[in-house]
């Protein structure tokens, strides 16, 4: 069924959501090593201020589901956004103009709060969208993400290129999210309230933590998790580290740092553009096992790169490996005849906290052994994802839109 207008005016708006997260992320990854000279800060230290990020996002988690309740997805988004942009433009202003450390995290720990609460809200609305439509739409809208990404690692990389500092990167584009969240946020759940085609259902359901605690009960919904928080590993990671493995330990400069990145991004971007139509073809099982042996050989090529050119190739395989994991971890969720919305908050929370925890972690690997040899963890870590894969995605019995599941 073709959608009305009403269902466009949702689903673009849900699009244009996922971009500005991207967008403010990918500012802040690019400018990195910017913000790393400006700290004077050594890799564990860097390691120790995305744990302060990992720490208000996890924080995010664990009350996206209250503020959802309390605000509902429209308000909620927005204010999230409105947050968010704030933040960024603070967190340019003490790091340029204070230099201090402490601030950076302070602001850090609010910046990775009210990210996590937006992003959930999000994707739970935007299972809805994909639900109603009866299309797998969910890696669109995080290939939307990809492009707020690219976006975002594209201008960083030509600020540091021309000498404009993390303060004025860091405002202007604050700025631009908080204007383009208050167009972009106003058909979000508008066509459909909490009230409606199961939204209540949405609501009630992330208010009760004691139906959270049935993940430990249903196995299918841990293999999920556990592969969505895998994949993710292997996609954070790469966020946090990518640029600054590249300058230090490849010798690339930081604007072909952040190029790098960009070329990260840019196949991620790719991989969840044709990832639906591929997936509603030949089923998740099959797309996701061979997307995720790309991403491992990206990983160890990035790894050993002995040129440039294997730096980035390496990149983009990477970055083709890690595009479907979440999207297709949050379809396989949701297609639950009854309990999708509480199944893609529970598998919300594994790829988050991966995501998240996975970078910090990395940082004090890094400083003991070297970024590229931490990178072997991540490796390990996909590859054990890998053998998951094929139980995690099969959904016996279910069939959450009239495509082929395997």
């Amino acid at each position: 069924m073709d959608p009305t207008p009403s269902h466009t005016a949702w689903r673009n708006s849900i699009f244009g959501i996922f971009f500005l997260c991207g967008f403010a992320f990918a500012t802040w990854v690019a400018r990195l090593p910017a913000v790393r000279m400006e700290l004077d800060l050594s890799t564990s230290d860097v390691g120790i201020l995305l744990f302060a990020l990992a720490i208000g996002s996890i924080g995010g988690l664990a009350f996206a589901p209250g503020i959802l309740a309390r605000l509902g997805i429209r308000r909620g988004i927005m204010l999230g956004l409105l947050i968010l942009g704030a933040a960024l433009a603070v967190l340019g202003t003490v790091t340029e103009m204070l230099g201090s450390t402490v601030g950076a995290m302070t602001i850090l720990v609010l910046y990775g709060f009210v990210f996590s609460t937006t992003d959930v809200m999000m994707n739970v609305d935007g299972a809805a969208v994909e639900r109603s439509q009866g299309k797998t739409l969910l890696p669109l809208m995080h290939a939307f993400f990809s492009f707020g990404t690219i976006i975002g690692a594209v201008l960083g990389a030509g600020a540091a290129g021309i000498g404009i500092n993390v303060m004025w990167n860091f405002t202007i584009v604050g700025v631009l999210i908080m204007g383009l969240g208050l167009y972009f946020v106003r058909n979000v759940s508008g066509l459909e309230p909490p009230a409606a085609r199961g939204g209540e259902v949405v609501v009630r359901a992330a208010t009760r933590w004691q139906r959270f605690t049935g993940i430990f009960r249903d196995g299918h919904l841990m293999l999920i998790g556990l592969m969505v928080a895998g994949l993710a590993f292997a996609e954070g990671t790469a966020n946090d580290w990518l640029t600054i493995a590249s300058v230090d330990d490849h010798g690339f400069s930081e604007a072909s740092g952040a190029l790098v990145f960009g070329a990260f991004v840019a196949a991620m971007t790719a991989g969840r553009i044709f990832g639906g139509p591929l997936i509603d073809r030949i089923g998740h099982k099959r797309v996701l096992v061979f997307m995720g042996l790309l991403g491992l050989a990206g990983i160890v090529l990035f790894i050993l790169a002995p040129a440039p050119w294997a730096v980035f190739t390496g990149a983009v395989l990477w970055g083709l490996g890690g595009s479907l994991g979440f999207p297709v971890g949050m379809s396989v969720a949701a297609a639950h005849p009854t309990d999708g919305p509480r199944r893609v908050g529970i598998v919300a929370v594994f790829g988050y906290s991966s995501m998240l925890v996975g970078p910090p972690v990395l940082g004090f690997l890094g400083e003991h052994y070297g970024v590229l040899n931490a990178f072997i963890l991540v490796a390990g870590i996909l590859f054990v994802t890998l053998l998951i894969t094929p139980k995690a995605t099969a959904v016996p019995g279910l069939t959450p839109r009239p495509q082929r599941v395997d």
